[in-house]
């Protein structure tokens, strides 16, 4: 186990998802100390967990649900030490059969959910011996295609975040990268895309290696970058 994460205080919005769930898990065999934090309630199987802390009903899209929500993290583990925000969601929709709804709908889960959780989590880490924030882009963000356009648009609404603020706390301890990921072998995808070969995508165990050795101490001269990882699609 490497030393790099143990004990560090790591938060992970959209936590009872696949990914969330996944990386939780994944940081806790690092040593991590991990806060899961979702719209839903908490499973049951995730309580009592040694080191997790589990908060639902949380609405990432308010800044008042958020600040009370990473102040009670901050407090009962003296501060935070990085944030990973996974929540989001997904839409395929043509523009010429879409709606305007859709956009709006796939900004606030991906980009609003991060600005307002980065906000909320900014002055802990700050005060952090070395703060990390790690953004789940996408791939599509770089090429979209028909029916992406507007997780596509979303999506690089986060990249674009990820690299503005990254520049802003360049000089303050704290460092901002994002992982792009193409495919991630969940449930739900497999569901959608029976047909598929999963076994070229990017499994959340996979991804959760990045988006650690993001959050460690060996990443310290990383930031404002972002990162493919593709698997084979």
């Amino acid at each position: 186990m490497s030393q790099s994460l143990l004990d560090k205080r790591v938060v992970v919005t959209g936590g009872f998802g696949a990914l969330g769930c996944a990386l939780g898990n994944y940081l806790l065999a690092q040593g991590a100390r991990v806060a899961l934090m979702d719209r839903s309630e908490a499973p049951a199987e995730l309580l009592d967990t040694h080191n997790l802390l589990c908060l639902g009903g949380v609405d990432l899209t308010s800044s008042e649900s958020a600040v009370a929500a990473f102040e009670q993290v901050a407090a009962q583990w003296g501060g935070i030490d990085g944030l990973v925000n996974v929540a989001g969601g997904f839409a395929w929709e043509t523009l010429e059969g879409g709606s305007l709804a859709t956009w709006d709908r796939l900004y606030q889960m991906n980009v609003r959910t991060a600005v307002v959780s980065a906000q909320a989590a900014l002055a802990y880490l700050l005060r952090a011996s070395a703060g990390r924030i790690v953004n789940i882009g996408a791939l599509a963000a770089v090429k979209a295609v028909a029916g992406m356009g507007a997780y596509a648009a979303s999506k690089a609404g986060v990249a674009r975040l990820t690299e503005a603020l990254a520049d802003e706390l360049k000089d303050r301890g704290v460092t901002v990268n994002a992982v792009l990921p193409s495919i991630i072998d969940t449930p739900a995808n497999r569901a959608d895309m029976p047909d598929a070969d999963s076994s070229r995508w990017v499994t959340p165990q996979a991804l959760s290696g990045v988006v650690a050795f993001l959050l460690s101490d060996e990443a310290a001269a990383v930031t404002g970058a972002l990162v493919p990882v593709g698997g084979r699609v």
